[in-house]
C-alpha cells in the first residue's frame, strides 16, 4: 500500500502545496485537497463506507454496556441509547471531515463507556455520569487548545510511534477475531484458545474464515476495494446460509443476517440533553477527581494512539513521525467527549476501525463525511445495521491488523534500548486488550532504559511528564486505598 508523501514542517492539509494545484479542480477536491494526497472521489467514498461497515457494531455494542448489568441502577432505554449513539457518532465524525479534514472517524469509547458504566453510573445518576463525560470533554478540549496535546503527540520517539502503529494492529486483529468466535477465553489451561474448546464451531466463524482468505486473495491480487467487496460478499452468503439453514439467531454475534420488520424506524432523543453538572457530595471530590482523571486518560491517550497510527498509515505524517497541522482534528476528538455527554451516549473517540477506510485508499475527510452520513441515516434505518454479521466485520478488522504490522520494518531490533520499549508497546495492547496500557509500557521502558544508560536528558521534558502520569494511571489501585478512596 503506497501514501501520499508529505514533506517535513509541512501541515497535512498543505501537503503539496508547493506545486500549483493542477487547474479546473472541484471545489470538493479543493477543499478536501484529494488530489494532493494522491486519492480520488471513488476512493474516498470506498473508504467512508468501508470505515461505517467496520465500526458499525457500535450501534449494538455500546447500548449493551451502558444497559448492562453493570451500569447500576439506570434503566435505559435501548431504542435511545441506539439513537443516542448514532446521533453523536454521525455528529463527531462529519465534524472531524470536515474541520480535521482527516479520514479519522469516532463514536463512542468502548474504553470510556466501561468507566462510566463500572465507576461511574453506580454511584451518581445518569445525567450526572453524563456531566462527568463533558467535563472530560472539555478539559481535552484545552489540552488541544493549549497546544500540550500536539506537543505531547510529537514528543514521543519515531520508534515508539511504529511501534504504536504495530500495536494497534495487533489489538484490531485481536479484536476480530474475538469478535468472530475464532479465538475464546479458555475455560481450563491457557488464558485463550481456539474456538470455544480448542476448535472451531458454527457457521458464522466458518464464513468469517471464508471472507478473512477471500479479502486476502483480493489483495494479492492488488484488486481495488477488496475490503470492501469481501464484506458484500461474506455478508450475502451469510444471508444465503441463514436462510437454507435456519440457523439460530443466537448462533450469531449480534443476531441473524436478515431483515425483520422495516427497514425504517424513528429516532429515540429521550437521552439527549440530560447532563447535571454537581450534586456529587455523597461521592466526595477525591472520587470525582479519580473519575475525571481516569476518564481523561481514557479518551486522551487511546485517541491519540490511534490517531497516530492511523495518520502514519495514511501517509500523513513526515519522516520523524510528527503530524503537523492535526490541531483541528485534535480539538474535534476532544468535542467528542463533551457531544457523546450532551448525546447520552458516552464520549466520542477516534476509533482504530478508521484504519479499514484507510486500507481502501482514504486519505481526506471526505471519507469521514461520507461514514458520518451513514450513521445519519441509521437514525432512521436501524434494522438495516443488523444486516451485516459482526463476524463478516471482524474479518475486515483482522486484514488491517496485518497491514499495520508492515511497520516492523523500521525498527532496529538490534538495539535493545529500541527493541524492548517497542516489543512492550505491541505486546501490552492486544495482551491487556488495552491501547492505553501499550502506550504507557512503551513510554515507562522508554525513559527508565534511556536513564539506566546515563542518557536521561534524551528522551525530553514530555516524555518524562508522560513516564509519571502513566506510573500514576498503574498505581492507580494503591493510591485509591491510600487516599481511602473506595
Amino acid at each position: 500500500m503506497t501514501h501520499a508523501p508529505v514533506r517535513p514542517g509541512t501541515s497535512a492539509e498543505d501537503a503539496g502545496a508547493g506545486s500549483r494545484p493542477p487547474a479546473g479542480r472541484s471545489p470538493l477536491d479543493r477543499y478536501f485537497h484529494i488530489s494532493e494526497r494522491g486519492s480520488t472521489l471513488a476512493r474516498e467514498v470506498r473508504g467512508g463506507v468501508t470505515t461505517f461497515m467496520a465500526m458499525s457494531y457500535i450501534l449494538l455494542l455500546n447500548p449493551l454496556i451502558l444497559s448492562g448489568p453493570d451500569a447500576g441502577r439506570h434503566t435505559l432505554a435501548r431504542t435511545g441509547l441506539i439513537t443516542a449513539t448514532a446521533f453523536a457518532a454521525a455528529l463527531s465524525t462529519l465534524l472531524m471531515g470536515l474541520i480535521g479534514r482527516v479520514p479519522l472517524a469516532l463514536a463512542a469509547g468502548l474504553g470510556v463507556s466501561g468507566v462510566l458504566s463500572t465507576q461511574v453510573a453506580p454511584q451518581l445518576t445518569w445525567p450526572q455520569a453524563m456531566g462527568m463525560c463533558v467535563i472530560y470533554g472539555v478539559v481535552i478540549m484545552l489540552l488541544v487548545l493549549t497546544g500540550l496535546r500536539e506537543r505531547v503527540m510529537n514528543a514521543i520517539p519515531l520508534e515508539l510511534k511504529h511501534a504504536i502503529t504495530m500495536g494497534i494492529g495487533m489489538f484490531i486483529a485481536l479484536i476480530g477475531l474475538v469478535k468472530a468466535g475464532f479465538v475464546h477465553a479458555a475455560k481450563a489451561g491457557g488464558p485463550v484458545t481456539l474456538g470455544p474448546a480448542g476448535e472451531l464451531a458454527g457457521w458464522p466463524v466458518l464464513l468469517f474464515c471464508v471472507t478473512l482468505l477471500l479479502i486476502f486473495m483480493l489483495q494479492a491480487r492488488d484488486v481495488p476495494g477488496a475490503i470492501l467487496i469481501g464484506i458484500v460478499a461474506g455478508t450475502a452468503l451469510a444471508v444465503v446460509v441463514n436462510a437454507a439453514f435456519g440457523l439460530d439467531p443466537r448462533t450469531w454475534q449480534n443476531g441473524a443476517p436478515k431483515l425483520t420488520g422495516g427497514a425504517v424506524s424513528m429516532p429515540d432523543f429521550s437521552l439527549f440533553g440530560q447532563v447535571e453538572f454537581g450534586g456529587w457530595e455523597k461521592v466526595g471530590g477525591v472520587t470525582v477527581g479519580m473519575i475525571v482523571f481516569t476518564l481523561v486518560l481514557a479518551g486522551f491517550f487511546d485517541a491519540m494512539a490511534t490517531i497516530i497510527g492511523v495518520g502514519t498509515e495514511a501517509g500523513l505524517a513526515d519522516e520523524r513521525g510528527r503530524m503537523p497541522g492535526l490541531s483541528r482534528a485534535l480539538l474535534v476528538d476532544g468535542a467528542g467527549g463533551a457531544i457523546g455527554g450532551v448525546a447520552g451516549a458516552s464520549g466520542q473517540t477516534v476509533f482504530v476501525e478508521s484504519a479499514t477506510g484507510v486500507g481502501e485508499g482514504a486519505r481526506t475527510g471526505l471519507s469521514s463525511v461520507v461514514t458520518g452520513l451513514f450513521f445519519t441515516a441509521c437514525l432512521f434505518f436501524t434494522p438495516l445495521t443488523r444486516i451485516v454479521p459482526g463476524e463478516i466485520a471482524a474479518a475486515a478488522l483482522v486484514v488491517i491488523g496485518a497491514m499495520m504490522m508492515s511497520h516492523a520494518r523500521h525498527i532496529d531490533w538490534t538495539d535493545r534500548a529500541v527493541a524492548i520499549p517497542v516489543f512492550l508497546t505491541v505486546a501490552l495492547m492486544p495482551f491487556t486488550y488495552s491501547i492505553t496500557v501499550g502506550v504507557g509500557g512503551g513510554v515507562i521502558a522508554h525513559t527508565v532504559i534511556k536513564a539506566g544508560q546515563g542518557r536521561w536528558r534524551e528522551p525530553g521534558l514530555f516524555m518524562w511528564v508522560l513516564t509519571l502520569v502513566f506510573a500514576g494511571y498503574f498505581a492507580l489501585h494503591p493510591i485509591e486505598q491510600w487516599l481511602g478512596v473506595k
